[in-house]
């Protein structure tokens, strides 16, 4: 069996839509690349959200 990885090991990218890291998950495991949203409502408000401006 694998050894269970500690879910800070896990890889995370930025959300598109609201700019949010969000974390590997095993469903997405095959399409880890096409993955761009970090949940449904993200993807849904694509076009009506922008992501936070960086402090600075």
């Amino acid at each position: 069996m694998a050894k269970m990885r500690k879910k800070s090991d896990l890889p995370t990218k930025p959300c598109a839509a609201c700019g949010r890291p969000f974390a590997w998950r095993k469903a997405w495991a095959k399409v880890w690349d096409d993955v761009r949203y970090c949940s449904d409502r993200c993807r849904k408000e694509k076009g009506k959200v922008t992501p936070p401006h960086p402090k600075g």
